[in-house]
């Protein structure tokens, strides 16, 4: 990748980290948080649910917005509105109110998901453009390593509410970034003002693709096995591995190594073998690692590593299946490549949501129940590549 790419990868990927770092620097936080707002865990893990659904509706505006007006814009408006709700959360005095300011902050982070991925396809496609959002992911796969850790420091000094200054800080230097160093990548003679009846009929087209559906139902459910995980993880760890926030972030970072490091091969393994055939067989291997470290628990062998290495080998496969089906869902749409990454965006996170919804109530704090959760997500990713995809192919490249 030619070093002007590599940088201004590393800018998206510092972009984008942003919201997945308001949801794992506030992990360690959420026993903390039912505690002190006299709420039950349930109720205290739906300030992820708010943010997730909010996330993924508001990806609907952000995409013809960037089609429109530019990449640029969209970015600043919506770190602004993440920053107000970064207020009003640091001063919640309630559940509700605190549900409430993390929709917004969901609301304003969404931008940041769905313009990178659309600047991306300004200026690189194909394996290049795997290559490039696999550089991306280097950044937004540190966060989970990274955000946790700083949560448990700084509830160490504070307590969740600073969580949310910091949180404030990071928004106010990706303002910075996007202001004095991002450059605009949208040709502006090719920006199409918002038509709703333009916007409907980019819509049908791209979910009467059957192609765009799959790919993006693949990434959305395999997505959705790590939002299971997230808002089950801090009350697993603590309540059945005695855990403190500490340690609970160690064991969340070591999970993330898996998906860190094998997303970085996903632009060499896609330009090598076919994205097609990637997308197959990691497709194949996280699920069958789900549905074996399920088995596992199940009889019993729930000790702690052996979860924690469970867990990273099914990431290590979702880490070449993410970033893969989110290129080769947005490749055949460069005219409306903002919308195609926005619905994408919503579906994903709206699955998600759902899946949490789904299996929140079945939570017990207990691995069992953690990893049949993620094992559900896995099948569910696997059967919609097994429909979408011509032929799962372990023989060939695609």
């Amino acid at each position: 990748m030619r070093d002007p790419l590599f940088r201004m990868a590393l800018v998206l990927g510092l972009l984008s980290a942003v919201g997945p770092f308001a949801i794992d620097m506030y992990l360690p936080a959420l026993p903390q948080v039912a505690t002190d707002l006299g709420t039950s865990e349930a109720k205290a893990a739906q300030t992820l649910t708010s943010y997730f659904i909010a996330f993924g509706i508001a990806q609907m505006i952000y995409g013809p917005m960037a089609d429109a007006i530019g990449r640029k814009k969209p970015m600043v408006i919506g770190v602004a509105i993440f920053m107000a709700a970064t207020i009003w959360a640091s001063l919640a005095p309630g559940i509700g109110e605190l549900i409430l300011a993390r929709a917004l902050q969901g609301l304003g982070a969404a931008t940041l998901m769905v313009v990178p991925r659309a600047v991306i396809r300004d200026v690189a496609t194909g394996p290049a453009g795997a290559k490039m959002m696999a550089a991306v992911m280097i950044v937004i796969a540190i966060s989970p390593m990274l955000a946790p850790l700083t949560g448990s420091l700084v509830m160490a000094w504070g307590g969740w509410r600073e969580i949310f200054a910091v949180l404030g800080v990071a928004a106010l230097l990706s303002l910075c970034l996007i202001l004095f160093v991002l450059p605009e990548t949208s040709d502006p003679a090719s920006r199409r003002p918002v038509r709703i009846d333009q916007m409907m009929a980019g819509t049908r087209r791209l979910v009467t693709d059957r192609r765009f559906m799959g790919l993006t139902m693949i990434g959305g459910f395999g997505m959705s096995s790590f939002f299971v995980f997230l808002s089950t993880a801090s009350f697993v760890y603590k309540h059945q591995y005695g855990l403190s926030p500490t340690g609970f972030s160690i064991a969340f970072a070591i999970n993330a190594i898996g998906f860190f490091s094998a997303s970085q091969f996903a632009g060499y393994l896609a330009a090598r073998f076919g994205m097609e055939r990637v997308i197959s067989l990691a497709i194949t291997g996280f699920a069958g690692a789900a549905l074996l470290l399920t088995m596992l628990v199940w009889s019993g062998a729930d000790a702690l590593y052996l979860v924690v290495a469970g867990l990273l080998l099914a990431n290590a496969c979702l880490g070449l299946v993410i970033p893969t089906t989110m290129v080769m869902a947005l490749d055949p749409h460069p005219d409306i490549s903002g919308l195609a990454s926005s619905l994408g965006g919503t579906i994903q996170m709206l699955t998600g949501g759902v899946m949490i919804l789904i299996t929140g109530p079945l939570m017990d704090n207990s691995a069992a129940m953690m990893v049949s959760g993620i094992a559900l997500c896995a099948v569910l990713a696997w059967a919609a590549a097994a429909v979408s995809l011509p032929r799962l192919r372990f023989g060939s490249a695609a």
